[in-house]
Parts: C-alpha cells; sequence; structure tokens
C-alpha cells in the first residue's frame, strides 16, 4: 500500500517548509521535505530577509524592551482588527522564541534593523541577515537542512494529494515526480506551498483590485494548499487579503525598498504630481500607483538617503545598475525621468514646505528631512507580492475544517495558511509575510513532532 514512511512530510522547501522541517527533526524524527521544482527559492528568497520579532535579545542588547502583546497590537491596529486576534498574538509570542532560536541554535547571523522603522510599527523590530536580503536567509536554512542526517529533502517532486482514512484523518500524502506517483505514510503532514499568486484565475476572483498589477513573487505559488485543503473539507480565510508593494523597478527586476520613502522621501506620478500618503504603507499605495498614467510612480529622494541605504543588497545592486537618475537640481533630475519638469519643481517645494510643518494635504506625517540636492529618482511599477489569505489553523498551526474543528494530522504555515493581514490590502504590515512563513512553520513543526512523541509514549 504505502512505497515509503516517514513521521513527517512536508510540502514546499521555502522558508516555512525549512524552517518547519529544522524544528521537526532536532527531536530526531525523520522528516521528508518535497518541492515541486527543482530550486530552493520561494517568497522567502525573494524578500528583504526581514523577520519582525518581539522580546528578542538582540532587541534587549539594543536597549529595546517590546512585549509580544504591543507587537501583536500594532499588527491589528495595522490591519482594523480583521485577523484573528489569538492567532496573531501566538505568532508574536513565537516571533522572538524564533530569532533567538535562529541565532542561538541554527547560527544564524541576524541582527537588528536600525536605519529606520516600518510603517506602523512602534519599536525597531526588524531582525535580518548582513545583506538585508532574503536569498541569504534561504540559504543559510538550506545549508542547514543539508546537514541534518534525518532530514530528507527532495527535488521536483510535488506532493499531489492528501490521504486520510476513514474519519478523514491525514495518514499520507501522495507525491508525482518525473518517476510517476507515490504514496508515502506519515504520521503528521505540514503544508508550506504558498500561496495563490502565480494562479490569476484565483487572483482575479479573489483580489481582482491587484490582478493587473506585476506579479512579484515565486512563480510555484498557485493554490496549491487550497486545491488539497478543499478536499479534505478544510476551512479557509482571509481570500481577499494580499501583500501589494508600491516599487519595483521593472526593467531590473528588483525591489526598490520603502525605505526610500520612510526616510523621506516621496512619490510622484508621470505629471510630477504626488498621489497620496506614502508611508501610511506601501502594500495598499500599490492600488494608488495603477491608477497612475502608464500604472507607474517616480520614486525621488536625495543623497543623504541614498547613502544610507547603499548597505542594502537590492538597493546596491540596483545603484551599479544605474538604475537610478542623479542630478544636481530638480529639472535636470525631471528630464533624466520624463517626467513633468514644471510640476515637478513646485512638487518638491511643497514637500519641503510639508516637511517642515510636520503634515500635508494627504495626512502625512513622517517626514523624516527636508529633501536637498544631490536628486535621485526611479522609475518603479506597482506588483503584487503574495497572498496572506488561505487554509484557516489554530494557535499550533492544525489546519481545521468547516466546523473550525482540527483535521488530525494536518499542519499549515507561511502562504497556504490564513497569516496576519486581515481581508485588505492595508491590512499588511512589513514583514508579516516571512513572519508567518517561518513562525508558524516552527510552531508547526514543533507541535507536529511533540504530537508524534507524546503518542508514542502513550503506547
Amino acid at each position: 500500500m504505502w512505497d515509503a514512511e516517514l513521521d513527517i512530510v512536508i510540502a514546499g522547501a521555502g522558508g516555512c517548509g525549512l524552517i518547519a522541517a529544522l524544528a521537526a527533526a532536532k527531536e530526531g524524527l525523520e522528516v521528508g521535505v518535497f518541492e515541486k521544482t527543482e530550486f530552493i527559492l520561494g517568497n522567502t528568497a525573494a524578500s528583504a530577509g526581514m523577520i519582525p520579532a518581539a522580546d528578542t535579545k538582540l532587541q534587549k542588547e539594543a536597549g529595546i524592551y517590546e512585549s509580544e502583546e504591543e507587537m501583536a497590537e500594532d499588527i491589528q491596529i495595522k490591519n482594523h482588527y480583521e485577523s484573528d486576534t489569538e492567532l496573531t498574538l501566538a505568532l508574536c509570542k513565537e516571533s522572538g522564541k524564533l530569532i533567538d532560536w535562529m541565532v542561538d541554535d541554527l547560527n544564524i547571523e541576524l541582527s537588528l534593523v536600525k536605519e529606520f522603522k516600518y510603517p506602523g510599527q512602534r519599536n525597531i523590530r526588524m531582525h535580518a541577515p548582513p545583506s538585508r536580503s532574503g536569498l541569504e536567509l534561504i540559504k543559510n536554512l538550506k545549508h542547514k537542512v543539508a546537514n541534518k542526517e534525518n532530514i530528507y529533502l527532495v527535488m521536483k517532486t510535488e506532493v499531489t494529494d492528501l490521504i486520510t482514512n476513514g474519519e478523514n484523518e491525514i495518514i499520507g500524502v501522495e507525491v508525482t515526480s518525473s518517476d510517476g506517483k507515490q504514496r508515502i505514510k506519515a504520521e503528521k503532514v505540514i503544508l508550506a506551498t504558498n500561496g495563490f499568486g502565480a494562479n490569476k484565475d484565483l487572483v482575479k476572483k479573489y483580489i481582482p483590485e491587484i490582478a493587473d498589477a506585476l506579479y512579484f513573487g515565486y512563480e510555484a505559488n498557485t493554490g496549491d494548499a487550497i486545491k488539497m485543503g478543499l478536499k479534505v473539507n478544510a476551512s479557509l480565510a482571509s481570500l481577499s487579503g494580499y501583500q501589494g508593494h508600491s516599487a519595483v523597478a521593472e526593467s531590473h527586476g528588483i525591489l526598490v525598498t520603502w525605505g526610500t520613502i520612510m526616510m523621506g522621501g516621496f512619490m510622484v506620478n508621470l505629471n510630477g504630481n504626488r498621489f497620496g500618503n506614502e508611508p501610511h504603507g506601501y502594500s495598499e499605495f500599490a492600488v494608488e500607483v495603477l491608477k497612475q498614467p502608464n500604472k507607474n510612480g517616480y520614486i525621488i529622494f536625495d543623497q543623504e538617503i541614498f547613502d544610507q541605504l547603499i548597505s542594502i543588497e537590492d538597493f546596491k545592486k540596483l545603484a551599479e545598475m544605474k538604475a537610478f537618475k542623479k542630478a544636481e537640481s530638480i529639472e535636470d533630475l525631471a528630464e533624466q525621468l520624463s517626467v513633468n519638469k514644471k510640476n515637478l519643481k513646485k512638487t518638491l517645494d511643497q514637500f519641503n514646505d510639508s516637511a517642515i510643518r510636520g503634515s500635508d494635504e494627504f495626512g502625512r506625517k513622517d517626514f523624516a528631512k527636508v529633501l536637498k540636492p544631490t536628486y535621485y529618482g526611479i522609475k518603479v511599477a506597482p506588483a503584487l507580492f503574495h497572498t496572506q489569505g488561505g487554509l484557516k489553523i489554530n494557535k499550533h498551526a492544525q489546519v481545521l475544517n468547516e466546523n473550525l474543528e482540527v483535521i488530525k494530522n494536518l499542519y499549515a504555515g507561511g502562504g497556504a495558511a490564513v497569516g496576519v493581514s486581515g481581508d485588505h490590502s492595508y491590512g499588511y504590515m512589513s514583514g508579516n509575510g516571512l513572519l508567518a512563513a517561518l513562525g508558524f512553520g516552527k510552531i508547526a513543526g514543533d507541535h507536529a513532532a511533540e504530537s508524534i512523541i507524546n503518542e508514542r509514549m502513550k503506547n
């Protein structure tokens, strides 16, 4: 009946799947991670590698003392209290332990991002690898997994179905590869296949407002967890929630950090006019950029901001590729960007006046500075990064059925599960996606392993 047997099967080898595997494997269990592509990437690799967390050792060393409750409150204020309160708090309570475990036990180098605070975060709480790169983070996780003898990483092999017994309890999976189909027996299954951002039909169905934007996530995120979950009567939640981004340098395929805005820059359209409160959030601002001529925006900032951001890997790459236009006068910059010269000059003057006053007509109150020569600019496009809705889970990352009862032996995390961003783009706070991936991955791996050990002790 079975082609192989494992203690735990994990579908997907992104950040969520790898963290879940490392968490479960520390208990000595045999863990199989099945990845349908030939790469260890996922949305974690495309991210800036920044993980928000409260009550970490790194924060305390910097004199920052923050409770998990404060972090959870910030997240829920941002999403208008649309996310599940218990789930949000559980993730925040895991966040500090996750960072400390990654640093102390996995020996992954992380540091506090002190340059600026992201929208809605009352404290410095972002933790990232030295390069500020998700690719560095995923490479580190892959390396740790490769060194574990009890983790089996299988590439180009997709988990295509969940196998149940007569009581709808998960007892294994079906996997498909070039060698055909195999049935793998497993005591626990963790779905870490991310969301449905690459599935245009599902995006049009559930998130039509962002359907015309560039998709900037991983191509393998086609909603596999939702399809498998529905077959076992799983409940779904917040499918209209997503992370957008307002600033992808489309011609270079690289994200422009929102630090350009938070440190004092602004965005204009082709006509040289601002069109909203940029620091309110890069996710919801993406829809505003979509409404502009040619569906583009132009970020304007200065030398001081440039110098402070050049240590960020993606920003540095853009600079090396000469993606940023540079000029001593705002009029020259406008010509290089092909933006209305007269309007951009007027916009800059108004922006600097607002910075001195501390407010503007769009409700912006976050003005770090007055912009001075030399000026920089870059053309950007809005994008859908990843979806934030999915299978409904409890605080242990166990998947719930339509009656909100636990589907025995089934877990989900990251984009495969509902996150903590609520039902709309405005609910996304920086780092929510990576926190949900790594945090729920750790919770799922820990709980699955502990459950197996406890069940065996009883028997």
